[in-house]
């Protein structure tokens, strides 16, 4: 897995499907709306192709979200937040995302707009306890 200092990954203990399903359910339990689940694995399938377990997860909050692409419109490029559940060659099941830091960075966020998007990393631990 290459390294990205923008990117965090962190290991689960659960396959990638209940992985991904933990992270789902425990999105909407926080009232957070889920606007996409993409499986690579299913369309690469449909298309001849193989390739390990990755799902990716749309989500976020209107309330959140809408504040930081009004400040700056551009942030829709990485809005809604993304999840990512994926296998590595050794079977090994990690959820990756882009740190809140980054998004600031790139698009220069106020402390006040990072709060909006700052609690992803608590949310992807809380749903794999």
């Amino acid at each position: 897995m290459g390294t990205n200092d923008d990117i965090e990954s962190i290991a689960s203990q659960y396959s990638a499907s209940e992985t991904m399903d933990r992270l789902e359910s425990f999105a909407k339990s926080h009232e957070l709306e889920i606007f996409g689940r993409l499986n690579f694995q299913t369309d690469a399938a449909k298309a001849g192709l193989a390739m390990p377990s990755a799902e990716l997860l749309i989500f976020g909050n209107p309330k959140a979200g809408t504040p930081l692409m009004v400040a700056i419109p551009l942030i829709a490029l990485d809005l809604p937040l993304k999840i990512l559940v994926w296998e590595d060659e050794t079977k090994k099941v990690w959820v990756s995302y882009n740190k809140p830091e980054y998004l600031q960075k790139r698009y220069g966020l106020s402390d006040q707009l990072l709060k909006n998007i700052s609690g992803v990393k608590t949310l992807i631990e809380k749903a794999l306890q």
